[in-house]
């Protein structure tokens, strides 16, 4: 048999890491912003290749918290609390429900966006950076979800 506390308390060991490197990068980006606004296009255009990166490795570790999030902790979070869910659509009403996430609208925002980013950026670039700089005004309430999950999780992991 599974045993499903061992896999969450796994799964949010590797969520941890995820989320360290996300929180730095921000910290990097909310100095880099002191110094320029790279929201910009032509400013954008000029970073170096450093800062680029930064961006890049920013987005990388959103879409990793968020995805990981969705697909490794969600529904097994309710599993373990007893909340019989099927289906995605479940998960994430329940996962509302009990106040995760603020709203299945701002949890589907942020899924959308960051799609788009992965898939569009960056060849329409204006849009592009407004897209990133969404990504980074939210950093405070991905990183709710996240702390909310542990919260959660934490009335039924000994």
């Amino acid at each position: 048999m599974i045993d499903k506390m061992a896999v969450l308390k796994s799964r949010f060991f590797k969520l941890e890491k995820h989320y360290i490197a996300l929180k730095e990068y921000e910290e990097l980006i909310q100095k880099l912003l002191k110094e320029k606004n790279i929201y910009e296009p032509f400013i954008f255009n000029i970073l170096k290749p450093q800062e680029r990166a930064i961006l890049d490795a920013y987005l990388k570790r959103f879409a990793s918290v968020q995805d990981f999030l969705g697909a490794k902790i969600f529904s097994l979070i309710l599993e373990i609390a007893g909340i019989p869910i099927s289906k995605m659509s479940e998960v994430l009403f329940y996962i509302e429900k009990e106040e995760i996430i603020d709203s299945l609208d701002n949890w589907i925002e942020l899924r959308e966006v960051r799609n788009e980013l992965e898939h569009d950026y960056p060849e329409e670039l204006a849009d592009a950076l407004k897209d990133l700089k969404f990504c980074i005004d939210n950093f405070y309430k991905l990183e709710s979800y996240y702390y909310n999950s542990l919260e959660f999780a934490k009335k039924y992991i000994s």
